[in-house]
């Protein structure tokens, strides 16, 4: 058998999102649950960039003892050119637990401090976009205290 290649990794676009005020549903049965929705934001790109739509998402998270937080996001971008992209990730936030505690009060907390990865597919329609379709992407994450930041990046 040949050697298998080496992946690499290519920015699609940093992800700048604004967040409402979190829900905190409290314990559930699969865990202490919170709902952050995205109120807007922008993205932007070496091949595409546009805007979060406001209402089009939300990271529906779980809270583990620990403090670490495991992320089911899902969010709506439109491009400039109007194309619509539906993004699902999933992921976990984890670190020292003194650095999540900052993390919870909505402290600034440096990204260097903590780990914050995801994986995600994109969909979309837009014939010119179709390869993210078939793209596999990771991502790599900062909480701040008014919002979210992201770098996607799609393996190659």
């Amino acid at each position: 058998m040949s050697e298998l290649p080496t992946p690499s990794l290519r920015l699609v676009y940093r992800l700048r999102a604004e967040l409402a005020p979190p829900l905190d549903l409290g314990d559930t049965p699969n865990g202490h649950r919170r709902v952050i929705a995205y109120s807007g934001g922008r993205f932007d790109g070496p091949e595409l960039s546009g805007e979060l739509i406001p209402g089009g998402g939300a990271d529906w998270q779980i809270v583990r003892p620990s403090g670490s937080a495991v992320a089911d996001i899902r969010y709506t971008l439109r491009t400039t050119s109007g194309a619509l992209l539906l993004v699902s990730s999933t992921g976990v936030r984890h670190g020292p637990p003194e650095v999540l505690a900052r993390l919870g009060r909505g402290e600034g907390v440096s990204p260097d401090e903590y780990t914050f990865r995801t994986q995600a597919s994109i969909e979309t329609s837009d014939p010119d976009l179709s390869w993210l379709n078939d793209g596999v992407f990771v991502a790599v994450g900062a909480r701040q205290p008014n919002g979210v930041a992201y770098d996607v990046y799609i393996v190659e």
